[in-house]
This record gives structure tokens, sequence and C-alpha cells, in this order.
């Protein structure tokens, strides 16, 4: 064996000594690593639950706080506007509202004052307005009156376009007069029937409103219509209205018509004029 031959042999075997101890010197996978990667998102979620409850803790604080606040005096009802009521008492409608016992802002609800106010007859809608810190403005709108008609203790009372008794009336009232022609009932029934008498009141022209002086309905919803004159206009059902007072308008304006007559208007375009029934 030459001595270049010893010197590569000896060369290899070094190489085979370093490889095997390269090996034993690697350390297998611990489980520890994998056990830490495990328990990480562990430990964030416990951080977000308590993160959370801070969060929620932290809000009902001021919550509870800031309605301590408002249950001061500074956020009690100080002021108070009522804006439209005309026909009713305004202090009886401040009394009832429930706004002088100067609750909290927060405890005024616009759905209780119109509750409250709902027994006035003349007040039809409520709207109400909160100007913080301490103000708060009520819109009334009342009824309108289209006729007059005579209660059960045959007293005069004002009627809306609904049929509703809206109070007394003074008997010189400029409005006509309704009557519901029942057998059981010969008093106006305020709300229960009659409401196509009281809407044909609301929808009369300006060409003949004024000469309008009772509207008759019967049990039927029939409508009728006396004159000043007198003349009696039938209407019929509570319907084609406009067709029907243009008719009846340009009888009045090119007829001569005498006290008595009767004119059928329930079909507009076919009027008929008769004289006044036998006596």
């Amino acid at each position: 064996m030459t001595r270049r031959q010893r010197d590569v042999g000896s060369f290899v075997d070094a190489t085979k000594v370093r490889r095997r101890d390269r090996t034993k010197n690697v350390a297998p996978p611990r489980r520890e690593t994998v056990t830490n990667i495990v328990e990480r998102p562990r430990r964030r979620g416990r951080g977000l639950v308590k993160f959370s409850l801070a969060v929620v803790l932290t809000l009902a604080t001021l919550a509870v706080a800031g309605e301590w606040v408002l249950r001061q005096s500074y956020f009690r009802v100080q002021h108070v506007t009522f804006v439209g009521v005309h026909h009713e008492s305004l202090a009886l409608v401040m009394a009832a509202s429930g706004l002088e016992s100067h609750p909290t802002m927060m405890d005024v609800s616009s759905t209780a004052i119109k509750e409250n106010l709902a027994q006035f007859m003349w007040i039809d809608h409520v709207t109400l307005v909160k100007h913080w810190p301490n103000t708060v403005v009520v819109t009334v709108k009342e009824g309108t009156a289209v006729a007059v008609a005579f209660g059960a203790k045959h007293v005069l009372q004002y009627v809306d376009v609904k049929g509703r008794d809206l109070g007394p009336a003074p008997l010189h009232a400029n409005l006509p007069t309704l009557r519901f022609v029942d057998p059981l009932n010969g008093t106006w029934p305020f709300e229960h029937a009659g409401r196509s008498a009281a809407y044909v009141a609301s929808q009369l022209p300006p060409a003949f409103a004024a000469q309008v002086s009772v509207i008759t309905e019967d049990d039927h919803g029939r409508v009728e219509l006396t004159m000043t004159t007198p003349v009696r206009f039938i209407l019929g059902p509570a319907t084609q209205l406009h067709a029907k007072f243009v008719a009846i308008a340009s009888v009045i304006a090119h007829t001569t018509l005498s006290p008595g007559d009767v004119v059928d208007a329930t079909v507009p375009d076919e009027l008929a004029v008769t004289g006044p029934p036998p006596s």
C-alpha cells in the first residue's frame, strides 16, 4: 500500500466518524414545543374574554352614571308651551298632560300625553317635541266642526267630520243641522251612526253650502239636503258627491224652484224634479 492510499483511507475514516458524531448530536423533536403552540390560542381567548368583560362593565357604569345625571333637577321639565289650543281650557289641558309635575325629560312620553289629552273632545291630534335640557313643546290639532246636531237632551252640539260630539254650540251657529231618522233614535247618534251626513257636511261646496239648512240621514245611509228656501235635494248614498254637487249647483243657478220642491240627484246625470208632497 502506498502512502497516498493510506492518506485517502484515513480521510474516509475520519469523515465517517464525523457523520456518526453529527447523528448522535441531533436531538429528537420535543413534544413541549407542540404543547406551547396549542396553548397560545387559549391564552389569547382568555385575554379577549377579559377585555370584553372590562368593556361591558365600563359601558354599564357609564349608563348608570348617565341616567343619574339625566334625573337631576336641571334635566326636569321647566318650560312647557302648548300650541293650537283654542276651544279647550289651556289650564285644564296643561293639568291633564301631567307636565306640571316637572317630570324628567327622559320620562316624558308622547304616547302617555296623547292618552291624557284624549278626554278633551276638541283635541284630535297631539305632537310633542323635546328641547333639551328642560323644554317641551306640545302642538295640538283640534277637530273642525262641520255641522251641529241636537243630542239626547236636546242640547245643540258641534259635530266633526267623523260624527263626533265636539261640545256645546250656540243656537245661532252658522252650520247645517244634522238629523238622523231612525225609529228607535230621533236624536243624533254621535259616532255610532249618521257619519254619512257628517261627511256630506264636510264636503259641501262654497257655491251653495250657506243655503243648506238641514242634512238628514236615514238608517240605510241615504242622505238628503234641505235648503233654506225650502227645497229638498235627495243625494242617496254619500258617493259621487262631486258630480251630485255640480248637478245641484246647476239646478239652483238655472232652474226656478218653488218652496217644497224635491230634486232627486241620486243619479247626477238624470235629475228629477217633483213638486211638494201632498199635505
